[in-house]
């Protein structure tokens, strides 16, 4: 089956995906995704694209109750149809605890493992005065974990799973998808106020 190229998952997500956010959610969890190939040996390419496009039908059909196109049934189909790896398709359905999909793959338990994190990752570094991810640390992000008003919506039980799925202490994997994103603050539009 055709992997699609990252310029043509990219511009997927430019027509599906509108929020300026989401799409940073969509980098942040690519390029965590690509780190995590590096250090598996995996294959970097299917591992970064399923990162971009795991939530490309999430803001037209965010209602996941939706049991014919609530999110990620709608993208599912879609990429069935676009002939699109297997491997990718079982790992975004993993992703979404609601489908009940066993993760058995690395790439589906890796792609559970960042999906949640980023977010919090992002809610860190904008509370820093800085505004640059490349000043937070991961003793910074585990101060932010203990607190759990804050960045409340994050499920801090769905990454500790994933970590365990995946095999690896906790604190190493938020170290590891940190510095993934520190390598794209541009794009997060994370690198500080000056945007130096």
């Amino acid at each position: 089956m055709a992997l699609p190229t990252r310029d043509e998952a990219w511009a997927l997500v430019q027509e599906w995906i509108q929020s300026p956010n989401l799409r940073k959610h969509a980098l942040a969890v690519e390029a965590a995704m690509r780190a995590y190939a590096r250090k598996f040996g995996e294959d970097e390419e299917l591992w970064g694209i399923t990162g971009l496009v795991h939530d490309l039908d999430y803001e037209r059909f965010p209602d996941m109750s939706d049991e014919e196109n609530g999110h990620p049934r709608t993208e599912l189909r879609l990429f069935r149809e676009w002939g699109w790896p297997e491997e990718l398709i079982d790992a975004v359905a993993g992703h979404a605890p609601h489908m009940n999909v066993p993760r058995t793959t690395r790439l589906a338990k890796a792609l559970f493992a960042v999906d949640e994190l980023t977010g919090l990752i992002i809610a860190v570094a904008l509370v820093r005065p800085s505004k640059d991810i490349r000043d937070v640390k991961v003793k910074s992000v585990k101060k932010k974990w203990k607190d759990k008003s804050f960045a409340a919506g994050v499920n801090r039980a769905d990454i500790e799973l994933g970590a365990q799925e995946l095999g690896v202490d906790l604190w190493e994997h938020v170290g590891i998808v940190l510095e993934a994103m520190k390598g794209i603050a541009e794009e997060l539009g994370l690198a500080g106020k000056s945007g130096e």
